[in-house]
């Protein structure tokens, strides 16, 4: 007789699934038994990937795409998750955009983009997932990054918007524990996605530079980042909230 599965009859919302953290995170929560919402807002074909591969490994997945920038798209993305499932569990605030300028190059322009997704998605997002979260409560993970605290030049932007996250992390815990709730954040060093190599940071100086200064000497993997966000969305952390996880190599 096979072990029961943490995440049996559970469902989750996966934000930014087609590619990279998201989709290796949306993989194993729908391996835990979990049914899978894989939203997506450019890549269809990465997204319908992601859920053929849950499925073929026996789960339930859908895709659904919403700009997480937009507040309808926000909206629909759980009404049409309730209309597939009819209840949520789990939500993983993963979608979010980076873009690197020194102080010069900065506009209002790059600013918003930036803040638009990263923090005012996530907080629409959440906003949605707790008024769906049945009474026995829910589990929010935000996937922030070492960023956060950890200073890089040509960064303010993006690194201002995951020390957002960071707080905002904190006070939605705060906030939420009440309806039992729970917030987290995992915040992960660098790791080799789509993203990451399309941007040309996962070979060269750059990549030297962090693993010099990475204990464990690598670049993460997006698997490296999925086991927490399991743990965190199951009953193994009932207890933990308002926390932040670095996931990093020892990176600080």
């Amino acid at each position: 007789m096979s072990a029961k599965k943490k995440l049996e009859g559970k469902v989750a919302v996966v934000t930014g699934a087609s590619k990279g953290i998201g989709a290796a995170i949306a993989k194993d929560l729908a391996a835990e038994g979990a049914a899978v919402v894989v939203n997506y807002a450019s890549s269809r074909e990465g997204a319908d990937r992601v859920v053929a591969e849950v499925k073929g490994a026996g789960g339930k997945a859908i895709a659904v795409h919403a700009d997480l920038s937009k507040p309808d798209d926000v909206a629909r993305l759980f009404s049409e998750t309730k209309k597939e499932f009819g209840r949520l569990d789990v939500l993983v605030n993963n979608a979010g955009v980076y873009g690197f300028a020194p102080i010069e190059e900065i506009t209002p322009e790059h600013f918003n983009w930036h803040f638009n997704l990263n923090v005012l998605g996530l907080l629409l997002a959440t906003k949605e997932a707790a008024a769906l979260f049945p009474a026995e409560g829910g589990s929010v993970i935000n996937i922030s990054s070492v960023v956060a605290n950890k200073g890089f030049p040509g960064a303010s932007v993006y690194s201002a918007t995951k020390g957002a996250v960071d707080a905002l992390t904190r006070s939605l815990a705060a906030e939420l524990g009440a309806r039992k709730i729970r917030v987290n954040a995992i915040n992960p060093g660098m790791t080799i996605t789509e993203g990451v190599q399309s941007a040309g940071f996962a070979e060269g100086e750059m990549r030297a530079h962090i693993e010099s200064q990475t204990p464990l000497g690598r670049l993460g993997q997006p698997e490296d980042i999925s086991g927490a966000a399991v743990f965190l969305a199951s009953s193994d952390s009932s207890w933990i909230t308002g926390e932040t996880f670095t996931i990093s190599g020892g990176l600080r």
